[in-house]
């Protein structure tokens, strides 16, 4: 392969890694806790979209639980968006180099 094809396979994979990256901005994951008390959405780039609190868990003299639930939501969110995050890359990247891949390879080093 010359330096030119090289460089092509390399634009064209750019290329899918940033239209992957911008597919998983539109994944949309939710973490409930507390029994659904405490909801959170997060998306596959890892970040809080929403968070939405039950009223009835809202008690001024308490507000460590409600802090503790949304600290438990949030995470519980992140988790499962990584969890999403990484098998929707796995689909999308399948194929991208020769032979399936580089076993391994761990492309959240790429920002993914």
């Amino acid at each position: 392969m010359n330096m030119a094809d090289m460089f092509g396979k390399v634009q064209e994979m750019q290329k899918k890694m940033e239209e992957a990256k911008q597919s998983l901005g539109e994944l949309e994951i939710s973490a409930e806790v507390g029994g659904g008390m405490v909801k959170v959405v997060a998306n596959g780039n890892r970040e809080v979209r929403s968070i939405k609190i039950d009223k009835d868990v809202i008690d001024p003299n308490d507000s460590e639980m409600l802090e503790d639930l949304i600290v438990a939501g949030v995470n519980k969110a992140l988790t499962e968006a990584d969890r999403a995050g990484k098998e929707k890359m796995a689909e999308i990247t399948r194929g991208m180099m020769p032979g399936g891949g580089i076993p391994g390879m761990d492309l959240s080093k790429f920002g993914l």
